[in-house]
């Protein structure tokens, strides 16, 4: 969960002018969601993928909550890039998680109701970040995801987070396992402690969100 009076300079790698995050709303219904305006980035994973700690390490501080709880983001927190001028230049949504056994049925009923119109529907929505876990194998949930952004027409990066918990051979292994078993052609595999990635994973968020 996003926290409320997080508001931090950064200087993302690989951008070329510094923003400041600032949080907006939590939506629990479509009709919370904030003005369309500006590009929006949204993130989506499995709960324990360590969504929040990719999204501080992306803005360089924290602003998101990181919890020990699996599952606890109900509500799709959003929270606007703002450049030096106070311009507002993108908007990071944060969706709930999915998959964790304890609170599945939960999230999936929640799902239909603002979530999937969303992501169906939401005009200014310029990339999905679709995290997994590199150090376990594809998981069903994770293809079905991608099966249904394809099918809606958007346009999808996938992220293997936690990428550092691994040894050279282990890494090249579990990459080409998660591209076979999500029928994915690309993979950018990173790590919210030491950065790596976290680079490439801006070149990509940057491209959509200034492609016309």
């Amino acid at each position: 969960m996003l926290e409320e009076k997080s508001v931090v300079s950064f200087l993302p790698v690989g951008l070329p002018m510094r923003y400041t995050p600032q949080f907006l709303l939590s939506a629990l219904s479509a009709a919370q969601f904030p003005a369309a305006s500006v590009p929006e980035v949204a993130f989506l994973g499995r709960s324990n993928v360590g969504k929040s700690s990719l999204l501080n390490a992306l803005v360089g501080e924290k602003a998101a909550k990181v919890s020990q709880t699996p599952g606890r983001t109900r509500a799709i927190n959003f929270f606007e890039l703002v450049d030096d001028k106070q311009r507002k230049r993108m908007v990071f949504s944060d969706l709930p998680g999915y998959g964790y056994a304890k609170i599945a049925k939960s999230i999936s009923a929640e799902w239909p109701k603002f979530i999937e119109p969303y992501l169906a529907e939401r005009e200014t929505l310029a990339l999905c970040v679709c995290l997994v876990d590199s150090n376990i194998a594809p998981q069903p949930r994770d293809g079905q995801l991608l099966d249904w952004l394809r099918a809606a027409g958007r346009e999808f990066v996938v992220v293997a987070t936690k990428i550092d918990r691994l040894s050279g051979n282990e890494r090249t292994r579990n990459l080409a396992a998660l591209k076979k078993g999500l029928d994915i052609e690309e993979i950018v595999p990173v790590s919210a402690k030491t950065g790596h990635g976290v680079r490439e994973l801006w070149a990509r968020i940057e491209e959509a969100g200034t492609r016309d």
